[in-house]
């Protein structure tokens, strides 16, 4: 992680300090609760066992954080780094026999399911003139995933990693309802025949200062892919609080 963002703030840094354009670096923190809807896994996916976190699975709340570098260039080109941690265990005893990446897992053992999902990205958005109270965005992201589902009973233990790369549509729609308050929708999506992804941000902004900007709202990463290897469908909602720190 420290890595990914540090190359990509030098990279901006040296490139943007040597154009005599007008720019503004900004860093936006959020963190919360984050809960599991539904999680549908079947690995291999023609010939494992499918099966939902859902009961007799559990799955308490857990903290998450995100980390995104931007920057605006002329106030029209925003350029981002995202760094998108995700992890969740759910613990369960299933009543019925668990085939997952070639361990059988046997019906009435207690059984951990790791899942992490992990996200990298870097955007490139385009804002237009405001129109009245209203603004809007819309550019591309480049998404590396980095999945892994892990499952534990006793003595066996089995797992199936997934890193690959993830096409994007980004948005962004901002309502200004008073003089330091909005209203903003954001986020990245797309569906393909092999799968589908959305990250999605509904939340109230705050304006205290010209430098920081608070805040709170939902959010929600839903998709998966389908395919021989794995199928995995999830549903992750946010309930999340943050800020943005202009430089």
């Amino acid at each position: 992680m420290k890595t990914f963002l540090l190359v990509t703030l030098l990279f901006l840094t040296n490139f943007f300090s040597t154009q005599k354009l007008y720019g503004q670096f900004r860093i936006d923190l959020e963190s919360g609760a984050v809960f599991q809807g539904y999680n549908r896994i079947q690995v291999p996916g023609d010939e494992g066992t499918r099966f939902d976190l859902d009961a007799p699975f559990t799955t308490n709340g857990r903290f998450f954080y995100r980390i995104k570098l931007l920057y605006t260039l002329n106030d029209r080109h925003t350029f981002a780094a995202l760094f998108a941690p995700l992890d969740i265990l759910s613990v369960g005893t299933p009543q019925t026999a668990i085939n997952f990446a070639g361990t059988r897992f046997m019906p009435g053992d207690e059984l951990d399911v790791f899942y992490k999902f992990n996200s990298y990205r870097l955007t490139y958005r385009y804002l237009f003139p405001r129109t009245g109270d209203f603004s809007f965005g819309v550019g591309a992201t480049a998404k590396i995933r980095d999945a892994r589902i892990r499952l534990v009973s006793g003595g066996q233990e089995a797992e199936k990693e997934n890193v690959g790369f993830v096409p994007l549509i980004n948005f962004r729609v901002e309502w200004l309802l008073k003089e330091r308050l909005s209203l903003l929708l954001q986020g990245d999506a797309l569906v393909s025949t092999q799968g589908r992804a959305e990250d999605v941000l509904l939340a109230a902004l705050f304006y205290p200062s010209r430098n920081v900007t608070l805040k709170a709202g939902y959010r929600i990463l839903e998709g998966g892919a389908d395919n021989e290897e794995v199928y995995n469908f999830s549903l992750i909602h946010y309930a999340l609080i943050g800020g943005v720190i202009r430089f």
